[in-house]
């Protein structure tokens, strides 16, 4: 009973930045979407394919292989060699990129946006999301150690100062697009000058470039993944601006803003379950599958509710928050949370435990080869909502291969017929719910048919003993705690 009461109050303690970080950026969608165009925000979304794919090389994956390393060095010295050193390294990387960006700022925006003239705000672009990657180390520090209080407080302050400067940089200085990204630049510049304080003082300073060796070895052949992988995720929006417009960028980028609130979601699951997964690994070896299995069938049940509330109220969500000019991003959403969920078998360590992380390289190619042929004629064919289905057919064959690979390295003994229940009534809910809403049936019969689908996956939950008064009482006791985990 402990061992649960601490797994509910760390899974609601990590929903916390959640939901508070992904109900701001929505919640002010009425603002921001009224001082910007949806040509200002597909400038906004290209400059960010660039900063997330250089980012992402400069970064050489060793955010995996940290977290991985983390756990293998048990004293306080040894951990902080680890991370000062991991740092200290990619604090260089990060500094040597923004040169060359700012040098090259402007014919690295004509090929990029299509004009030389954004250069400026490709640059702020690369600065934020890199200082925004550099804390992430410091909260995973937090995440691996089970502070999850902490984790929390920061990443709230982060998305509250975010959205307090971009606003104030755009209706007061006039900034546009570029206001987003400034905002978002101050903002984590100060959490990680906070951040840095406070290690400084609690934890010794110290370097141990032999542990940094390790952990490059474990990540560099990360590095094809990364470079293939951002450009899988970013290619769309990239031939989106090529093949359509800038605002139909603009379109795309919002609905898988939106619907990026599943992943999140997700991920904060993945902060309470994954520490979980990699200790049954190392304590139980191969036979840690069966398990490991059992433990994550609730978390999966959990991560598609999310998903599945999202798709169902897409359409209420755009169309009470943004302008006509923004409703084109409804089916968007739908589309991109079919797509999140199954990334949830993705989020499983296991090649990273077995050190094939050069696996995952040749998968992440797969990945972007079949994500590139399918989404050309898609995007060509049916626009915008075409590289949304394009990504979701492409995402589904790779994510099936990916998985049977790693099945094969670390077995996870998955309950099978609860996950096809599951995955299926979600997939079958949220396409009926886009079907009705194509076919132009009556709001009132659409709306009542969603609700229906809620109730049903909920008893769904509830006849696989996931949805139970034992949960829900733990839960309960969960929020009365008064300190639900030292600080």
């Amino acid at each position: 009973m402990i061992d649960k009461q601490k797994q509910f109050r760390n899974t609601l303690w990590y929903l916390v930045p959640v939901i508070v970080g992904n109900a701001i950026p929505i919640l002010t969608l009425p603002v921001f979407t009224r001082l910007l165009s949806v040509e200002d925000y597909g400038i906004y979304a290209l400059s960010l394919v660039y900063a997330i794919f250089i980012n992402g090389i400069s970064n050489f994956g060793l955010s995996v292989g940290y977290e991985r390393n983390f756990f293998e060095n048990k004293n306080d010295l040894q951990r902080a060699g680890l991370l000062y050193a991991t740092l200290v390294f990619i604090i260089g990387t990060y500094l040597f990129s923004a040169a060359l960006t700012f040098i090259f700022r402007k014919p690295l925006s004509n090929l990029v946006i299509g004009s030389p003239k954004y250069g400026q705000i490709l640059f702020i672009a690369y600065c934020a999301t890199g200082m925004t990657a550099l804390k992430t180390y410091f909260l995973t520090y937090f995440k691996n150690t089970g502070n999850a209080k902490l984790f929390v407080w920061y990443t709230i302050d982060e998305n509250l100062t975010t959205v307090l400067f971009s606003w104030v940089m755009i209706r007061y200085f006039g900034m546009g697009v570029a206001g987003l990204l400034w905002g978002q630049l101050l903002a984590s510049a100060i959490v990680f000058l906070l951040l840095s304080i406070r290690f400084l003082r609690k934890l010794p300073f110290h370097i141990d470039f032999t542990l940094l060796k390790s952990s490059l070895k474990l990540s560099l052949p990360l590095t094809p993944r990364i470079f293939f992988g951002v450009i899988g995720n970013q290619f769309d929006k990239y031939m989106i601006g090529l093949l359509n417009t800038v605002g139909g960028v603009g379109i795309y980028n919002l609905g898988q803003k939106v619907a990026n609130v599943t992943f999140t979601f997700m991920t904060a699951i993945q902060n309470v379950f994954t520490p979980q997964v990699y200790s049954k690994m190392f304590n139980e070896g191969e036979s840690g599958g069966l398990s490991i299995g059992r433990y994550l069938t609730p978390f999966l049940y959990v991560s598609v509710a999310g998903g599945l509330v999202l798709s169902l109220f897409a359409e209420e969500l755009i169309i009470i928050l943004t302008p006509v000019s923004y409703h084109g991003a409804i089916n968007i959403v739908t589309l991109f949370s079919l797509l999140y969920v199954t990334y949830f078998f993705g989020k499983q360590p296991q090649l990273i435990y077995a050190k094939k992380t050069g696996i995952t390289s040749l998968l992440t190619l797969l990945s972007i080869s079949l994500n590139i042929v399918i989404n050309i004629p898609f995007i060509y064919l049916w626009g915008v909502e075409g590289a949304a289905w394009g990504s979701l057919v492409a995402g589904i064959i790779s994510g099936s291969i990916a998985f049977r690979v790693s099945q094969k390295y670390f077995r996870i003994v998955w309950e099978y017929p609860k996950l096809l229940l599951i995955l299926g009534s979600f997939f079958v809910f949220a396409l009926l719910s886009l079907a009705l809403l194509k076919l132009q049936i009556s709001y009132e019969l659409r709306l009542i048919a969603k609700i229906g689908f809620l109730l049903i996956f909920a008893l769904i939950g509830y006849r696989l003993k996931i949805v139970s008064r034992e949960n829900i009482l733990l839960i309960k006791q969960s929020f009365t705690k008064a300190n639900p985990i030292n600080s």
